[in-house]
């Protein structure tokens, strides 16, 4: 039997009066002035040590901008110029894409080296043990990094946290432990030269991903899109198909869209934790990505371009629908992180000549990242399938949680 698929969007949700193009005419003005405020924090900030702080926040804010400029390009397009709305989407198309790299390349390094201080079974340090001495425990091993430690084995040399004593230790205590910092100090042998190898390969990344941007910021293209922004800023080239124009159908196909590629998911399998979908071809060769990802990251852009058109419609996201829609967006978004982090352990995994240990900790840390994406998904069909407060949740063949 289908599986019946939940629309958390409600289509009587929207306004009851006809929503006009000045609404879409406004909310571009708005975000356009966004990118403009923000493109100017960031040359205020420059490309200093002292100042990259600040950098990061005015790139993530032309990011934020120019998403929701190019997503209501996109779904408003019969209401918009055509040619104009054509040749300015691809631009902040590529704008969002090149200022991500770096941020990425980062997160996706802290990710992965959190989950490889997990896996190793390093403890942290009691609570009532005293504060250890700063550069203790770098003293136990040789500026070269852990993997070059001496010992026999080298093992005896990498553990510099005391022994485990929390083997009797409830669930629950373990679970309210802060997660501690990545400590390579603390890890095993091939868990240390993979955090090793993880380190150079990203940050050599985030280094290229840096410069990249650098240079797009101060490329005659990019102020050729920061000049169309600024008139956008003052002007919005409608059509003439624009006056009496009602937004409401555009925002309906575009949640249309939404429940459509929704209702393709294997909501089903997700619905049931650790049913190990998303590892089936985890050991392919083939350095593409993952088969069965791509349909989830089609959904991830459809839910944020489904979100945006609520926002230019002016309909309110702190409700019972706009909390579910946020929630199911967070969730493709830890998707995705972990997918691409899967897919980093495993091209660190390909690299020549590395040693068993460190191949198997890989190995380890590139299946951890799909169980990942597992729960990610998890979590995204719970929030999507799940009905009003006082109402039976979907059945997923799975007893309430």
């Amino acid at each position: 039997m289908a599986q019946r698929h939940l629309d958390p969007t409600d289509p009587a949700a929207g306004p009851a009066d006809p929503v006009p193009a000045d609404a879409l005419a406004g909310y571009l003005r708005a975000r356009a002035t966004e990118f403009l405020r923000a493109l100017r924090l960031h040359r205020e900030a420059g490309a200093g040590a002292a100042a990259s702080e600040e950098s990061v926040e005015a790139a993530r804010a032309l990011r934020r901008a120019a998403r929701r400029i190019s997503a209501g390009l996109h779904t408003f397009q019969p209401v918009l110029d055509p040619d104009w709305s054509e040749a300015l989407r691809p631009e902040l198309a590529w704008v969002c894409g090149t200022l991500a790299q770096e941020h990425a390349c980062a997160a996706r390094l802290d990710q992965l080296l959190l989950a490889l201080h997990r896996l190793s079974g390093a403890a942290p340090f009691p609570a009532q043990a005293p504060a250890p001495v700063r550069g203790a425990a770098t003293a136990c091993r040789p500026a070269g990094g852990p993997e070059h430690s001496p010992g026999p084995a080298g093992t005896a040399a990498l553990t510099t946290t005391p022994p485990r004593t929390d083997v009797l230790t409830s669930d629950a205590d373990r679970a309210a432990r802060p997660v501690p910092a990545p400590d390579r100090g603390g890890l095993t042998v091939g868990a240390a030269k993979a955090g090793a190898l993880l380190d150079r390969q990203l940050t050599l990344a985030r280094t290229r991903a840096h410069s990249t941007a650098l240079q797009a910021l101060g490329s005659s293209r990019f102020h050729g899109v920061a000049d169309k922004v600024a008139l956008l800023a003052s002007e919005v080239p409608l059509s003439p198909a624009a006056d009496g124009a009602d937004l409401r159908p555009q925002a309906d196909a575009a949640r249309e869209r939404l429940a459509a590629a929704v209702a393709a998911l294997p909501l089903l399998t997700a619905g049931s934790p650790y049913n190990a979908e998303a590892l089936i071809h985890g050991l392919s060769p083939d350095p593409s990505p993952h088969p069965q990802d791509a349909p989830w990251h089609q959904v991830r852009l459809l839910l944020r371009l489904h979100r945006y058109a609520r926002e230019v419609l002016g309909t309110a996201t702190d409700t019972g629908t706009g909390l579910r829609l946020r929630a199911a967006g967070e969730a493709l978004d830890r998707h995705r992180n972990a997918s691409e982090a899967a897919a980093a352990a495993a091209q660190a995994a390909r690299t020549p000549r590395i040693a068993p240990a460190t191949a198997y900790a890989l190995g380890v840390l590139h299946a951890d990242q799909r169980h990942e994406v597992e729960a990610a998904r998890y979590a995204f069909q719970h929030a999507w399938q799940k009905t009003a407060p006082g109402s039976r949740p979907a059945d997923t063949g799975k007893p309430p949680a």
